[in-house]
């Protein structure tokens, strides 16, 4: 694991490091297309929720993404998507992203993140699985897949279904 990522909120000159992250990361531009669309949606794009982490030159190898959805009328974020390059991997570069985004989502006051993701990797950032707190979907997924967390001790997750912005097609 590196110690020595940089994590920071995406700049403007940051945008297509970004891209180009998300597509050598997937298989399709798919993610790399959402985070362009979402980042002109400002009912879903907030600042400061893009993070990034470089390398020790500045380059930015990973990135994390939280997005505003709300679980029922209950504003919420999404962690979606997060990728790194593929020869950072395994790095710890995902992980620095992912810490940091959560970080910055608690100092911007907001309570809740769902993600839908791999159940072996997200329970390492306090990700439980979503259905025990009463959280689903409107499309059928893995159980284990849906995950939420709260950001505020005490704050309990809502019960409800997510409802991602528009870009999701969910």
């Amino acid at each position: 694991m590196n110690d020595t990522w940089i994590t920071r909120a995406e700049t403007v000159a940051d945008v297509p490091a970004v891209r180009d992250i998300n597509l050598a990361a997937f298989p399709t531009p798919a993610e790399a297309d959402l985070v362009d669309v979402l980042r002109s949606d400002p009912t879903a794009w907030i600042k400061g929720l893009s993070l990034v982490a470089a390398d020790d030159t500045g380059r930015p190898v990973g990135h994390a993404l939280l997005t505003r959805c709300h679980i029922d009328a209950t504003p919420a974020l999404c962690l979606a998507p997060c990728a790194v390059r593929p020869e950072n991997q395994r790095a710890g570069a995902g992980t620095a992203a992912i810490r940091a985004a959560l970080a910055a989502a608690t100092s911007l006051g907001e309570h809740h993140v769902v993600v839908l993701g791999h159940p072996a990797y997200y329970p390492r950032f306090g990700f439980t699985r979503a259905a025990d707190h009463g959280i689903g979907l409107t499309i059928e997924v893995p159980e284990d897949a849906l995950m939420a967390l709260s950001l505020t001790a005490g704050r309990p997750l809502p019960r409800g279904t997510v409802r991602y912005a528009a870009a999701f097609g969910i």
